[in-house]
């Protein structure tokens, strides 16, 4: 099975999102904010994602898609075969560098709303939020600006607010190629890169293989329910 990395197109949203959702279904983080399955609406999680994507994409956000460009050839297993060309694996979305002292542009200020007014519209058609936990999203939203305001120094540097691949195309070097995408521009800019993970393992690891340290764990606590989060920041790297 063939894999090319590419920027995400209008096109390629359907696929990202279902992407996305199988491969935060076992997330640490997800289960923590969507508690209660039986009130788990995949249509109106699917409707929220997208939303998200046109955003991104509406504010020029680096996001990049793996996808698959040849079909496996008969002697692969029957889970790659299945998958044909043009099918969305892997997804990485990242924030560009922004300094705290530039404001907000015009652009970014228009989308903020129209994705507000888009959320507003799934709300009243799905009746709510799918089984999103309002009061935990809150909790992390805290919680997190909180981090960021400590760890993430001004010029920001590049943010990875989702990385994911498809459990058809783990272990191939997916993810490593979606995130080398970004991370080679980093070092080319001299920018630091930093992301959050909810599952400690194994992704602590492969992210350090990557170049990336951890700086702190902090804790999402609700009641007796606990959702950790490992902060890591990666240095740029200066070639010889």
């Amino acid at each position: 099975m063939s894999i090319e990395i590419g920027p995400l197109a209008q096109a390629d949203i359907p696929g990202a999102v279902e992407c996305v959702q199988q491969a935060f279904s076992d997330d640490p983080y997800f289960r923590w904010a969507f508690d209660n399955p039986s009130k788990f609406n995949v249509e109106r999680n699917a409707a929220s994602l997208g939303a998200h994507f046109q955003y991104g994409i509406n504010c020029g956000c680096p996001i990049s898609v793996a996808k698959v460009t040849r079909a496996a050839s008969e002697d692969k297993s029957g889970a790659e075969i299945r998958l044909p060309p043009g099918s969305v694996v892997g997804v990485a979305w990242w924030y560009s560098p922004q300094a705290q002292s530039m404001p907000q542009t015009w652009t970014v200020w228009a989308q903020d709303w129209v994705l507000s007014f888009r959320q507003l519209v799934n709300n009243i058609r799905f009746l709510g939020r799918g089984g999103l936990n309002v009061h935990r999203y809150k909790i992390w939203k805290q919680v997190q600006q909180k981090e960021h305001d400590a760890i993430w120094q001004d010029p920001r540097g590049y943010f990875c607010n989702v990385i994911g691949v498809s459990s058809q195309a783990r272990g191939m070097g997916v993810g490593k190629k979606l995130m080398e995408d970004v991370m080679e521009k980093a070092d080319r800019e001299n920018m630091p890169c930093y992301l959050e993970s909810s599952k400690g393992y194994p992704n602590v690891a492969i992210y350090e293989r990557m170049g990336f340290e951890l700086i702190k764990e902090i804790e999402c606590v609700d009641g007796g329910d606990v959702c950790k989060l490992y902060c890591m920041t990666r240095s740029p790297k200066h070639k010889a």
